[in-house]
């Protein structure tokens, strides 16, 4: 007996004057029946180089991906130009996102990947209150909390702090900030990912992670304290570790995914290691959600010259990690 299918994902559809429109057909186009997917959004913001069906409900699109672009469509208020983001098509987006979660938490969808969006023409055309994404999807599952891990083959890194000035990580990054993000991501890797026992290595704040306190106090005040009470409840954490040595093919063999202390602590490896395939997954949610780790690049929109790799590999990390939690395949 073989295990049932998981409801197909959802891709919402993103800024639809940014590249989005063009990477649901490129993603169509290289994954078709081997993945189904159902594209939330305006179907006229299609380029139309490849055929797409409008379907009723997320569970017609494994019938319809064999043949054609399954769109399940949520109308727009304007036209696309690609480059030139409307505020009238402000509210669809918010909307797009909002109508995936209802339909993935009532069960008819498996999980969601989103195409990007642009953070100022939501605040501007419709007085968008969130950062991001994250912390929007965040709320509409409650106010539960959530970290942002960026994932590939090579490398899972999580920043503990994300979108702030450099000069404010140190006050912000308090022992129970940290605290949360190894414990969301401690679970997300049991639940997302099937690693039954994750090994999680956490970066030091200051160079040569404080070097004894010669270079900062952090790591021996706030950081190495949490770590040996988790420690002592049977976390395996390595830590706290001097960043510049944590990221080598050698040290990434020794864990499951590495907690940086900030931004660029997180993205600079990552991002150097495995530019075009990285997926921005956020851990800690009722739900399954990756996105690609790039954004609207009006520079491109409409040229038909974006690079679809990360959303495909987000796509084929959403459709794993559904299948892990429903415990039917590993990650």
């Amino acid at each position: 007996m073989t295990d049932p299918a998981p409801a197909p994902l959802l891709l919402t559809c993103g800024e639809p004057a940014g590249i989005g429109p063009e990477l649901a057909e490129k993603a169509w186009d290289a994954l078709g029946a081997a993945l189904p997917f159902a594209l939330l959004g305006d179907p006229r913001h299609l380029p139309g180089r490849v055929p797409h069906a409008v379907i009723a409900h997320p569970s017609e699109a494994a019938e319809v991906a064999p043949r054609a672009l399954p769109v399940l469509a949520h109308e727009f208020a304007g036209d696309a130009q690609p480059g030139r983001p409307d505020p009238a098509n402000a509210q669809g987006v918010i909307d797009v996102i909002a109508r995936a979660v209802d339909l993935v938490q009532s069960g008819a969808a498996g999980g969601i990947c989103t195409l990007p969006i642009h953070k100022q023409a939501l605040q501007d055309g419709a007085g968008f209150a969130y950062p991001g994404h994250t912390e929007y999807l965040a709320a509409l599952a409650g106010g539960v909390e959530v970290v942002m891990m960026l994932a590939s083959d090579q490398l899972r890194v999580v920043p503990a702090t994300i979108h702030i000035a450099l000069s404010e990580v140190p006050a912000r990054l308090t022992p129970e900030l940290l605290e949360s993000v190894i414990r969301v991501t401690h679970a997300g890797l049991i639940r997302d990912f099937g690693i039954s026992d994750p090994r999680l290595a956490v970066a030091g704040l200051n160079p040569h992670a404080g070097e004894g306190g010669k270079m900062g106090m952090e790591e021996i005040t706030r950081i190495a304290p949490l770590l040996d009470r988790l420690r002592g409840e049977g976390l395996r954490l390595a830590g706290p570790l001097s960043a510049d040595t944590m990221f080598h093919a050698a040290a990434r063999a020794r864990y499951d995914a590495a907690i940086a202390m900030y931004h660029d602590q997180a993205l600079i490896p990552i991002k150097t290691l495995d530019f075009d395939r990285g997926v921005n997954v956020t851990l800690g949610l009722p739900f399954v959600r990756t996105s690609p780790d790039h954004g609207t690049a009006f520079d491109i929109a409409g040229r038909g010259e974006a690079n679809v790799s990360s959303t495909l590999e987000a796509l084929k990390m959403a459709g794993r990690m559904v299948r892990a939690r429903a415990g039917v395949g590993a990650n």
